[in-house]
């Protein structure tokens, strides 16, 4: 993790990271209950870990990083459905009502701005991974089959 990274979590925790972090833990034991809510608890515990500490990390479709499964089709699908009902909705609430004081301050839109994009997450989290920001932009750029953006063709 890079000193940036570092700072920027540091504040992040403070300035609503740590709350939300625990909220998403909430989900996660609450999944792990039921016996049926288990690949959610894994899931919201990832991302418990990403809300935590985001800055470094960022958060890829599952097809874009390695073809197909089951969170990237229709069985993912109802799976976000379920997760919406249950959970998504209030764990959004909760970023969305955290980033609003930060939007007000002009040194927090920025940490609003990770809060908006963690609620969106929170809405539909299924067939998402959380990978290092560095990982993601080298794999994206070099995967097989997939056109380099600076060549061109005529």
């Amino acid at each position: 993790m890079s000193l940036l990274s570092l700072i920027l979590n540091i504040l992040w925790v403070l300035t609503g990271g740590l709350w939300m972090a625990a909220g998403w833990l909430l989900a996660c034991v609450l999944m792990a209950l039921t016996i049926i809510g288990i690949p959610w608890a894994r899931s919201a515990f990832n991302i418990a870990v990403y809300t935590f500490l985001p800055f470094g990390r960022t958060v890829v479709r599952r097809d874009q990083v390695g073809g197909s499964d089951l969170g990237t089709g229709p069985l993912g699908f109802i799976g976000n459905v379920i997760w919406l009902v249950l959970a998504g909705w209030w764990l959004a609430l909760g970023h969305v009502l955290t980033a609003i004081p930060l939007a007000i301050t002009i040194i927090g839109i920025p940490f609003a701005w990770a809060h908006l994009k963690l609620a969106m997450l929170s809405l539909w989290p299924v067939g998402r991974m959380v990978v290092n920001t560095d990982d993601a932009i080298l794999h994206m750029e070099w995967r097989p089959g997939r056109r380099r953006p600076d060549i061109t063709t005529h």
